[in-house]
Order: structure tokens, then C-alpha cells, then sequence
């Protein structure tokens, strides 16, 4: 563009051009068609307006200087007035062009709407007056409430776009000011206030005012109730005092619903606490007449269980039943006494009548026997020694014990609600093979125990019920101790030994190896005192056989090892005698046998390390010499490569470097050269363009034409008609000169006599 000269500018567009001699851009609008001058300087091809549509702005960094009613302000060499590093808004508007320096900071952008209940959060950067005449210093933070169009300023920046909070019914805002300032009430608040509005709607925050929070309500009914405390002493809207850490309780009896103030904490909601006629409860800190906490007393509430007389129900009590689990409603109704069951005896009792459940729940504990009671709302034990009567309260339930039963045990054959504390014993059938795979069926009989420590211990008693199934659980462990120790013996051995083995097994040792006297589970307490084999019978048939052949066997061989044992006595001196004496000959002998021995050896080892040593030597010399020979080849190799590798290198490097220096060299000189005849072409030019300019058209045009004017004069000077000059050296052809020079010149014009 810069090169053309002629430049045709549409409608609406505009050009900048340069002044190459004043240096100053100025502005082209079209439609209409420039040309350029050799001194100027198209900048860019035409550029189409700024077009600010209705409803839309743009912001135009270093605008130009305009007077009111005079338009743009220049300078005096023409050069527009700019405001430089500012900012001008130019809303909706004819198309108008960019003069030089001009850009535009922010493009079309269409005008922020403000809808209802929304507002612009605006603050000030520069002192201004807006339209309506009110004044803003740098700093000021105001809102653009709306609904409108805002129309933005340079001196105003949108810090934010504040929404409207909308306020259910039962609900509250919480506000905290951010700065000392008026809300819409008309209160004054200072920094860090906070404060609830419960109007219900769309309320706008101010400026200065800060949502903290939603509050909602709490909903009180006839059983919930809501306890507060006092973060910060505070009147409320009744003119009631509150002091600091002050708790109160808000009831339906003063509001529905209720939304907690800024200065109130929520410690939590309270239920209505019901109480039926066998429970009771004790009030800590009752509240007084005065309705404040009496401190350090207490206050007893309850719907009695009565016993032993009659009694009329009031017209806030009802009776309550009592539901039982399944399995304890059959084993009170039975009627059994755990006792006789347990004895082997017949039972007692029978089915009884069906229970009444708005009775309380009673139960006879034996004498010598425990029954756990867990309360589920305290989330503890009880457990109550025989003879006693069990009385259960609301929240409490039996223990149900499930006992194995039978011989061998069976899991879950019994089940009862008083544990025996003994001391009573177990039956069980255990079956067992010794390490000659003889199989026993053993009939064991177990004395036990449960310790009860005196006086009573609550954690220690409910102790005793940490094992549901004590029989089932101690006759396993036992069985299986006594198939470990079983396991390792001949049935010979446990044949004649078996009581040993079994109280070894079953008992173990203390640290001086003695067997104890009783095992002890620490789990449950329970103690096994003694074991008893009432008997012992072989599983199979062949066993049962050999078990009796053996005992023939064993009166026989006693027989026979009596009268065996004179003989075997004269026989055995006899033969210690000869022993003895043979056994001096033999240890004679292997004395020298062991002499000769050492002898030999050590003439085998001396003989051994000579012959070692020399081999070794010379074959670690020869090994040492080729080694040294080999690292001695290689490293000479290795450096006659590395030698060869580095001339190569250098070489390269040389005629690499001598290639690139003279390609560099004829490259430069190639350039200078060019350069230089450039340069001199372009100075002939100028030269010629020059001398051109100087002597002008005219004269060259009549220097180009003083020669042949010349020539033409001196002949007409001379009055010759026609002429031939010749050196002498060349022939000249005169046989057509003349018919040429007569028809080549002019014909004279006629004489007067003609």
C-alpha cells in the first residue's frame, strides 16, 4: 500500500498517512480517492470506521484532545492532541475514525443491564461528578441499584454484581458490617456489627453490608425444645437481659417457630423426656421460680413401679407392657429349676399360664448361681448372685445362656438364665490314637468351678458371662490337649501311664516341672480341678483283641523273666569277666592301631603340602606372567586406538575448520563484492539521476540535437549541395554515386529566369 499511489478510500473508511518530511500522520476519510505524494507514507490499506451500535460503548485508550464545539485540537506542525494514558467511554455515536496513537482498550460491548433486585457494586478512582451533581472522591464505594442500563465511566470501576437474598418465611439473614455506615433501617452500625432482618422478601445488601448467612428457623413442638446460650451479653426484644455463658430453654409456649439471634449459640435441640410407670429419672440444676438453674441441687421425676399394694392411676399415668424375646418367654413360663435339670434329675414344673406383661418381670435366682441382667439404655451389665430375686426394669433383658449338652457335647443342646457357679463336674467322650495308631474312645468325667472374688467385683462378675458356651468351649480345649499329648505316646505306654498323661496334658507344669493341680481360663474364671477316666475302650475289634492277647502275654513273660533271671545273673558275671579282658586286648590293640594311624597321616600331609606347594607355585607364576602379558597387549591396543582415534579426530577437525574458514572467507568476500558493486551501481544511478536533474530535459535535448543542427548549417553554409569524404584508402563505387546524389537532394528552387 505504501508503494501505490492512487488509493481509493470507500465510504466509511480511512486511511492514515505519514509525512515523510514533517513526520506527522494525519487522517483520510473517505469516500474519495487519494493521491499520494513522493513524500508521504501510506501506514496502513483503509481501515473500516468504529461503528458504536444503539445500547453499546467502547472504551479508546489516549484519545484525542476536543474543545467543546470545536472538534479535534492539533498542534502547529498538525499533529493531533492526545490524551495520553487515559481512558474514553464513546457510546452510541456516527462511525468515526482512530486518528494516530488511538487504540481501542475494550471492543463493542453491549451496556450492562441491571435487573431488579440486583445492583452493581461500583468504587471511584478519580474524584467526579456524576449527572445528577452528586460528588465522589477516589475511594468512594456507592451502588447502581437496579432495574436500568448502567453507563459506565472511566473514573468508576465494578468492583462486583451484588444479588438480592431471598427471605423465606421462617427464615433470617445475618449481616456483619464491613465498615461504620447506616443499613436501610436507619440504624448505624459499626465495623464488624452483625445484626439478623427477618422481613420476609428479597432484601439488598449496601454496600458496606456483608451476608454472613442463611438462618433458618427451628420448629418447636409439643416434644422438642430448643437450648440456647449466650455468646455476648444482649437485651432482647422483650427487654430481657442475657448474660454471657447464660442457658435458657425455648418452648412452643413462647414461639413456634424460632430463629436464633447473632448473640445466641444453639447447643442443641431437647427432647421431651417420657417417663413410664416402672422408670424414673433424677434433674440435675433444676430450673427455680425464678427460671434460672438452681445449681448443685437435684430433682427426682418418675413414674413409680408399685409392689406390694394396690394402686389407682393418676389421669397422666397408663400401664406399659413389657415385651420379652421368644426364647426367655419360654424358659420363665417353663418353670424348670435349673438346678435338678442340671443334676440329671426330672424336671419341675411345667408349662405355666402365659405371662402378664404389664407385670413386672421376676426371676428366683438359686442359691449358688449368678444371672446377668444388661440395661440397653445405660449400656451396662448387672449381675446378680443367688438366692436373690430379680426384678427387671424397662430397658432391661436377660442374658439367655446356650450350653453344650450330651456325651460327646452337642452345641446349643441347653439353654438357661442362671450360670451354676459349681463346684459341679462335666461327662464327655473323647476319642483319641497314639503314636501307634491304636484308636481309644476315652469317657472323661471334669470337676469344676467358677471364682468368685470376695467381696463381689462388678467387672470381675460380669466376667463370668464372657464365654456364652463354658462347657462347650472348656471340654474342646481339654480334648484337645489331651489328643496332642495322646498323640505322642505307644498305646503301651498310655496303657500303663494313662492317668499321668492325662493330668500332664490337661494341667500342664510349673516351673519346677511338677504337674499342676487344677487349669484355670482366664477368660470366664472357670476352674477345672481334677480329670477322671471312667473308662477306656478301644474303637475297633482287632484293638479290643490285642489288648487282651497282650495282657496273657504280659503274666506269661512275668513267669518266664523270674526263672530267667538266676541264669541270666551267673551268665551275666561270666561274661562280664570275659568282657573284661577282651575289651583290655581290643583297647591294647586300637591304641597302636590309633599310632600308626596318626603316623600315617602325617606322612600323607607332609608329602601333600610339598608337592602342593611346588604346583602351586609354579602354576600361580605362570598364570601371573600370562596375565600380566594379556593387560600388557591390551592397554597397547587400547591406546594405539585411542592415538589413531585422536589423529583422526584432530585431522577432521582441521580440515573441517579450514573448509568452514574458507567458505566463510569466499562467502565474505563474495558479499563485499556484491555489496560494493551495489553500492556502486546505486551511486551511478544517483549520479546519472542527478546530473539529470541538473542539466534538466531541455538541455539534453538540446545537446542530443546540436550536432546534426550543426552539420546542416555549416553545409548550408557552404552552399554544397552534396559531399563525399573519403580517407583514400577505400575504393568508393561512383557509377551510381551520381543518379543516387541526384535523386537523394533536394532539387534547387527555380531562378527568376525559369
Amino acid at each position: 500500500m505504501a508503494e501505490e499511489s492512487i488509493i481509493r478510500i470507500p465510504p466509511h473508511h480511512y486511511i492514515h498517512v505519514l509525512d515523510q518530511n514533517s513526520n506527522v500522520t494525519r487522517v483520510e476519510v473517505g469516500p474519495q480517492t487519494y493521491i499520494r505524494q513522493d513524500n508521504e507514507r501510506v501506514v496502513f490499506p483503509p481501515a473500516k470506521m468504529v461503528m458504536v451500535p444503539p445500547r453499546h460503548y467502547c472504551a479508546v485508550l489516549n484519545p484525542v484532545v476536543r474543545a467543546p464545539g470545536a472538534g479535534v485540537q492539533f498542534d502547529a506542525s498538525g499533529q493531533a492532541l492526545l490524551r495520553h494514558a487515559d481512558l474514553e467511554i464513546r457510546l452510541s455515536q456516527p462511525p468515526f475514525p482512530l486518528y494516530p496513537g488511538e487504540e481501542i482498550q475494550q471492543g463493542i460491548t453491549a451496556l450492562q443491564v441491571v435487573l431488579p433486585d440486583t445492583a452493581l457494586h461500583l468504587k471511584a478512582l478519580l474524584d467526579f461528578e456524576d449527572d445528577q451533581g452528586e460528588k465522589y472522591v477516589a475511594g468512594d464505594e456507592f451502588l447502581f441499584e437496579g432495574p436500568g442500563t448502567y453507563i459506565p465511566r472511566t473514573e468508576v470501576e465494578v468492583v462486583e454484581i451484588i444479588q438480592a437474598t431471598v427471605i423465606r418465611h421462617n427464615q433470617a439473614i445475618r449481616l456483619r458490617a464491613r465498615k461504620e455506615c447506616t443499613d436501610r433501617e436507619g440504624t448505624r452500625r459499626v465495623t464488624g456489627e452483625e445484626w439478623l432482618v427477618k422481613r420476609v422478601g428479597a432484601y439488598l445488601p449496601g454496600v458496606f453490608e456483608e451476608v454472613v448467612d442463611i438462618v433458618d428457623a427451628f420448629v418447636l413442638t409439643e416434644k422438642r425444645a430448643l437450648h440456647l446460650r449466650a455468646t455476648k451479653t444482649f437485651r432482647e426484644p422483650q427487654d430481657r437481659v442475657r448474660r454471657t455463658g447464660e442457658e435458657w430453654l425455648v418452648t412452643l409456649a413462647q414461639s413456634e417457630a424460632y430463629i436464633a439471634d447473632v448473640y445466641e449459640e444453639v447447643v442443641g435441640i431437647v427432647d421431651i423426656t417420657t417417663l413410664s410407670s416402672r422408670q424414673y429419672c433424677v434433674v440435675c440444676d433444676p430450673v427455680g421460680p425464678s427460671g434460672k438453674p438452681q445449681l448443685g441441687q437435684e430433682k427426682v421425676i418418675k413414674v413409680r413401679a408399685v409392689i406390694g399394694h394396690t394402686y389407682m392411676l393418676t389421669e397422666d399415668e397408663e400401664l406399659w407392657e413389657k415385651e420379652l424375646p421368644p426364647n426367655v418367654e419360654a424358659l420363665l413360663s417353663s418353670g424348670r429349676d435349673p438346678v435338678a435339670d442340671r443334676s440329671g434329675g426330672p424336671p419341675q414344673g411345667g408349662e405355666g399360664p402365659p405371662r402378664d406383661k404389664m407385670r413386672v418381670v421376676s426371676y428366683r435366682v438359686p442359691h449358688n448361681a449368678a444371672v446377668q441382667v444388661y440395661d440397653y439404655r445405660e449400656r451396662q451389665p448387672r449381675v446378680v448372685l443367688g438366692p436373690e430375686l430379680v426384678l427387671l426394669g424397662p430397658d432391661e433383658q436377660f442374658t439367655v445362656l446356650s450350653l453344650s449338652g450330651g456325651r460327646p457335647k452337642t452345641p446349643h443342646s441347653r439353654r438357661s438364665l442362671c450360670l451354676l457357679l459349681g463346684p459341679d463336674f462335666c461327662a464327655d467322650i473323647v476319642t483319641i490314637e497314639t503314636a501307634d495308631h491304636a484308636r481309644l474312645q476315652l469317657q472323661l468325667a471334669y470337676n469344676w468351678h467358677f471364682e468368685v472374688p470376695s467381696p463381689p467385683d462388678p467387672p470381675a462378675l460380669s466376667r463370668l458371662f464372657s464365654v456364652p458356651d463354658f462347657v462347650g468351649d472348656a471340654c474342646k480345649a481339654l480334648a484337645s490337649r489331651i489328643r496332642g499329648a495322646v498323640a505322642s505316646v505307644s498305646f503301651d505306654d498310655f496303657h500303663k501311664n494313662s492317668n499321668r498323661i492325662l493330668c500332664s496334658a490337661v494341667f500342664g507344669f510349673d516351673a519346677e516341672l511338677q504337674v499342676r493341680s487344677s487349669l484355670c481360663f482366664p477368660q470366664n474364671g472357670l476352674v477345672v480341678s481334677s480329670v477322671d477316666v471312667q473308662s477306656v475302650e478301644p474303637v475297633d475289634q482287632r484293638t479290643r483283641d490285642a489288648l487282651q492277647r497282650s495282657v496273657q502275654l504280659a503274666i506269661e513273660i512275668t513267669t518266664n523273666s523270674q526263672e530267667a533271671a538266676a541264669r541270666h545273673e551267673a551268665e551275666r558275671l561270666e561274661q562280664e569277666a570275659r568282657g573284661r579282658l577282651e575289651r583290655q586286648k581290643i583297647l591294647d590293640q586300637a591304641e597302636a592301631e590309633r599310632a600308626r594311624k596318626e603316623l600315617l597321616e602325617l606322612e600323607a600331609l607332609s608329602a601333600a603340602v610339598e608337592s602342593a606347594g611346588a604346583a602351586r607355585a609354579e602354576a600361580q607364576s605362570k598364570a601371573q606372567a600370562a596375565r600380566i602379558a594379556g593387560e600388557a597387549a591390551v592397554e597397547q591396543a587400547k591406546l594405539k586406538a585411542e592415538a589413531a582415534a585422536i589423529e583422526t579426530e584432530s585431522e577432521l577437525a582441521r580440515l573441517r575448520q579450514a573448509r568452514e574458514q574458507e567458505l566463510g572467507f569466499a562467502r565474505a568476500q563474495g558479499e563485499q563484492e556484491a555489496a560494493r558493486a551495489q553500492l556502486l551501481a546505486e551511486v551511478e544511478v544517483k549520479k546519472f539521476q542527478r546530473v539529470t536533474e541538473a542539466i534538466g530535459p531541455e538541455t539534453l535535448r538540446d545537446i542530443a540535437l546540436a550536432g546534426p543542427e550543426l552539420q546542416v548549417k555549416l553545409l548550408k553554409g557552404l552552399g554544397l549541395q552534396s559531399a563525399l569524404i573519403t580517407d583514400g584508402s577505400s575504393p568508393i563505387n561512383l557509377f551510381s554515386t551520381a543518379g543516387g546524389l541526384l535523386g537523394i537532394l533536394p532539387r534547387p528552387p527555380p531562378g527568376p529566369h525559369e
